[in-house]
């Protein structure tokens, strides 16, 4: 197994914790959802229950909440299919391992680990369940359990899902790495913009989006070599490209 292995996710880690500090520290999270625009203007064309957080209840962010998870939805059902039909068709046969990760990705990342496991035990307060943005609840920092219940707002589960179309990613890195990289971009594009979605409407803060990408970066990253999916390395780009 090749060192990239290890040195790739450890970089991300130690990324993903570094920014955590900075943000636990200068308490960004709640400045930059501060910055978020409350336009009474806006609010008054909205229908009552949207006038909180009226600009995130408006084109193209409300599209973007709606219509999250249909790229995951189309991969899982693409790769359910490809599982069931490559068990009866010789020339499927050699996606089945790829079809089953993209079905573990999915059921361990946004389905388990994310909205299962963090979300429904963390109990961090969403931004618009504090104090100072209207709410009952004390702000919490990411991965500090707080008193939100259930449902909670650390990690983002929009963005988890919207992130999980650079799942391909992993599926096509060591051989067709320019299909790799146009599935990691538009995931992480896609991604972003979901949990920008999300933050001007109340419901997440920065840091809930930032670890919903890491995370699924590094369970795909582990169950991709689990399932031997991709071997990792230095990728050989003219070699691929004559094949």
């Amino acid at each position: 197994m090749h060192k990239k292995n290890f040195i790739e996710p450890a970089v991300v880690s130690l990324a993903l914790l570094l920014i955590s500090g900075i943000l636990w520290i200068t308490d960004a999270d709640r400045f930059m959802t501060s910055l978020v625009p409350r336009d009474h203007i806006i609010a008054a064309a909205l229908p009552e229950c949207n006038r909180a957080w009226p600009v995130g209840n408006l084109f193209p962010w409300n599209m973007l909440y709606k219509f999250a998870p249909v790229p995951a939805v189309l991969l899982g059902v693409s790769a359910l299919l490809i599982l069931l039909i490559g068990f009866f068709k010789t020339q499927l046969s050699s996606w089945r391992k790829k079809a089953l990760f993209i079905l573990l990705l999915l059921a361990l990342g946004p389905g388990l680990v994310i909205n299962v496991v963090l979300k429904g035990h963390l109990g961090r307060p969403r931004p618009r369940q504090i104090v100072e943005f209207g709410g009952t609840y004390e702000f919490t920092q990411c991965w500090q359990p707080g008193t939100g219940g259930s449902n909670s707002s650390f990690p983002s589960g929009h963005a988890a899902i919207a992130f999980f179309l650079m799942a391909p990613w992993f599926i096509f890195r060591d051989k067709k790495p320019r299909y790799a990289e146009a599935f990691l971009i538009s995931g992480l594009l896609f991604g972003t913009l979901v949990g920008i979605a999300r933050i001007l409407q109340g419901g997440h803060f920065v840091s809930d989006i930032l670890w919903a990408g890491g995370l699924l970066y590094l369970l795909g990253n582990l169950l991709g070599l689990a399932l031997g999916v991709y071997k990792g390395g230095p990728t050989d780009h003219c070699n691929h490209s004559n094949k």
